[in-house]
């Protein structure tokens, strides 16, 4: 005997709205004989749905194990209903408004499907490099508003021929209500031009614009590309002139260049890959992934000094058809003037990159949001996102037990590196990456994409929160905002925030307790004053301990001795040997003697007068300090963290763990540790005047700054009873260093926590700072 029919109300909540969750529910419903209606509105989607309990019961299991690939489900709430469905067959109605609760999708790389299309000659969409589905396409760089529908994103200034606007109407087609639907009848166009803007016909007889774009590419020419979420530059990465060329115009002479091959198997000529890389490399996010290098395989100049490379793989069928037949990469770096942010618009990349491009490759569809190519990197078999950007964000992240009745929250973010997140319903929102706000446009932009993500999920903050730094563009904001909105402002210390941020995204509970964080990295405002970036803190979300640093040493210069890694050797040295006596000693030595060639002693009166030499403890001025004493950009840097990198990346070539590393001294004060590099620098001196590869001396700082921090936090732990570690900071980013930590504090049976899908370095600061204000918000509530 069968079941009685009833009637359910179902609400499914998460990232549903543009990847065909619809088309999906009819089809599991009519599988299952079940008649109703399924619609989006502000909150997600909504279905009335009538049959057997059985048969409903049954249909919602199935959705739940078969969501479409780019879903994401976070709940499935079922409520009876005593009122029937008018129709009987399962119908798809319009959307319907409301207070915003749904999420926005990422972009998405192309799928097989439609690949499949613009390959086959006899398909309307051969060649067609607007091509997408409900499974693949661009989301939040052409999104405007919610709901996901066509009218509410860049595409509404194209209207669907009639034989697109069926397969939008028909809910057995992948590309029902897909809202960038189009084909060559309707959507978008693209065209070469030069920097001037004339058109430039393709030289070949039934060729197109792309195909005339790769005939300049291969003849040596720089051509800047429209893409999904902004520009690049693009030439051949093995055409060493070419290459020296984009250098120059572009005024980034040291940093890596991002390649682009057309498959896997040309990536694996120049880089090792393994199983989990190329599952990186393949996936719908289609990040950059840096990769280790195979030695001469590319140009030096790609990646001047370098390990590793960043390779991606084409994610959109402009960029499919652009690599088709290059069985070399080509070099695809942001479209931008050094430290500004990508180009968007047409108008905006033809003034700003003119110098910079010889040719465009435009298309008519506005770039409605700016959105970069996202990094990865795999350590300890895990990925780590150290750019989250295109392909991850705006994909919410679920926060941890006890968050839930927090109150809505905006945090700010830091200066560099920015993003900025939303909370709300127990949820992070932490938005893609903005870049340093030291750079005006960078800055506009943050400002822009903080008016977008309110209106995308109408969100109103109830306190705003930002880091403790005075003078951040971020956190000046936030005061002026606070003012104007007369809303509550937290202020969250840097590495507070860094610590907070791993045990969010590790699902940390609310109330679960104190861990040791370890955060190292550039600088970060310290509530005494000075500079912190080599720290020990017991932290839970409500507040922290500072138990643990590394010695602080003057930055002559300030600024300045970011910029001069030298300036860093000779405070080091002077603060721990004294610079009479070094010279005395090693004076022989080239560094030294290249050293006390320099305004030393200017710089020696200032530190004693305490003269724009502020007091750090930072762990990235403590690398850059090693870096220039063994003739790694010494005398300056042309990007952030360089001198770091480049030294990670010698030493890389000399691993050999049976040799005794260096060591930095730890003293325990009162109950607080401080690792100093008092025995570090006579042993790196003697090592140079025996002659010792600088490349074996970089392993062997690595190795003992690993096993000096280690060694502190095991007696931090065991002295405060603790078992569980969280690593973090910009410096973490070091794979060798992380590993290292990594493994020896977990052979001390400690249990370690660290990020995987928010970036370690400042681009997770935003999500620490929204759930340590959650945290105190819920305390002062």
């Amino acid at each position: 005997m069968s079941d009685v029919e009833v009637a359910e109300q179902i609400r499914v909540r998460g990232l549903v709205q543009g990847v065909g969750f619809r088309p999906t529910v009819w089809r599991l419903a009519r599988a299952n004989g079940l008649r109703g209606a399924v619609w989006n509105d502000s909150q997600g989607v909504e279905m009335h749905i009538c049959g057997e309990k059985s048969q409903i019961d049954r249909f919602c299991e199935q959705l739940l194990l078969q969501p479409p690939p780019l879903a994401k489900i976070d709940s499935l709430n079922r409520h009876p209903t005593d009122q029937l469905p008018h129709q009987n067959e399962f119908i798809i109605t319009e959307s319907r408004s409301g207070d915003v609760q749904t999420g926005v999708v990422p972009d998405a790389a192309t799928c097989d499907a439609c690949l499949k299309d613009i390959a086959d000659q006899e398909n309307r969409r051969y060649r067609y490099p607007f091509t997408n589905c409900t499974h693949c396409g661009p989301r939040l760089t052409i999104v405007e508003g919610i709901p996901y529908d066509r009218i509410n994103t860049s595409m509404r200034h194209f209207p669907m021929c009639d034989t697109c606007e069926a397969e939008y109407r028909n809910p057995g087609d992948r590309r029902f209500h897909a809202q960038p639907n189009a084909c060559p009848v309707c959507g978008p166009r693209i065209w070469l031009s030069d920097p001037s803007g004339g058109i430039i016909e393709a030289s070949a007889t039934g060729e197109d614009a792309i195909q005339e774009a790769q005939h300049q590419l291969a003849a040596g020419k720089i051509v800047a590309i429209k893409g999904i979420g902004g520009f690049h530059l693009a030439c051949d990465a093995t055409n060493d002139d070419v290459v020296a060329r984009l250098r120059e115009r572009k005024g980034r002479y040291h940093k890596p260049f991002a390649l682009m091959a057309k498959d896997s198997r040309i990536v694996r000529e120049y880089c090792r890959v393994s199983d989990e890389e190329e599952r990186l490399l393949r996936g719908a996010a289609a990040p950059i992934v840096l990769l280790s290098r195979i030695p001469a395989a590319l140009a030096e100049n790609v990646a001047p000094r370098q390990a590793t490379l960043g390779f991606m793989l084409p994610y959109s069928p402009l960029h499919h058809l652009l690599l088709a037949g290059m069985e070399t990469p080509l070099v695809m770096t942001s479209g931008n003037r050094v430290e500004e942010p990508q180009c968007i618009g047409n108008r905006e990349a033809t003034e700003r990159l003119q110098p910079l491009a010889d040719l465009f490759l435009l298309h008519d569809r506005e770039i409605t949001n700016r959105v970069d190519d996202s990094v990865v990197r795999v350590m300890e078999g895990s990925p780590r996102v150290l750019r989250r950007a295109r392909g991850y964000a705006p994909q919410p992240m679920r926060l941890p037990d006890g968050f839930d009745q927090a109150p809505p929250l905006l945090a700010m973010g830091g200066e560099l590196k920015n993003t900025f997140c939303l909370t709300r319903d127990g949820e992070a929102i932490l938005s893609q990456h903005i870049g340093d706000l030291e750079n005006l446009i960078s800055y506009q932009d943050y400002l822009k994409n903080l008016e977008l993500y309110g209106k995308l999920f109408d969100h109103r903050p109830q306190r705003l929160v930002a880091d403790l730094h005075p003078n951040y563009r971020s956190t000046q904001h936030a005061g002026n905002l606070a003012d104007e909105l007369g809303l509550p402002l937290i202020l969250v210390q840097h590495h507070h925030a860094h610590i907070a941020s791993v045990l969010a995204e590790n699902d940390w509970p609310l109330n679960g307790g104190k861990v040791l964080g370890i955060a190292l990295d550039g600088s970060g405002y310290g509530d005494d004053g000075t500079i912190w970036g080599g720290e020990f803190l017991i932290a839970d979300y409500l507040g922290y301990q500072r138990l643990g640093r590394l010695t602080p040493i003057p930055l002559p210069g300030g600024t300045q001795a970011i910029l001069q890694p030298w300036r860093n050797t000779f405070s080091q040295l002077s603060h721990y040997l004294g610079w009479r006596q070094v010279v005395a000693r090693w004076g022989d030595l080239e560094p030294i003697d290249w050293l006390n060639r320099q305004s030393v002693k200017v710089l020696g009166r200032m530190i004693e007068a305490g003269v724009n030499s502020p007091m750090s403890s930072s762990c990235g001025r403590l690398f850059d300090a090693v870096a220039a004493l063994l003739g790694i950009c010494r005398q300056s840097i042309s990007y952030e963290g360089q001198a770091a990198i480049e030294l990670e990346a010698a030493a890389s070539h000399h691993r050999n763990d049976d040799l005794a590393p260096y060591s930095l001294q730890i003293h325990e004060e009162q109950g607080s540790f401080r690792l100093d590099s008092a025995t570090l620098w006579p042993s790196i001196l003697e090592d140079l005047h025996a002659g010792r590869d600088r490349g074996e001396i970089a392993w062997l700082f690595h190795l003992g700054l690993a096993q000096s921090l280690s060694q502190a936090a095991v007696e931090i732990a065991r002295l405060h009873q603790l078992d569980t570690i969280a690593l973090t900071g910009g410096v973490f980013q070091n794979k060798t260093l992380f590993e290292l930590v990594s493994h020896q504090l977990q052979q001390a049976g400690l249990r370690l926590l660290s990020q995987r899908q928010g970036p370690a370095n400042d681009g997770g600061l935003a999500l620490g700072q929204a759930a340590i204000g959650a945290a105190r918000s819920l305390i002062s509530d």
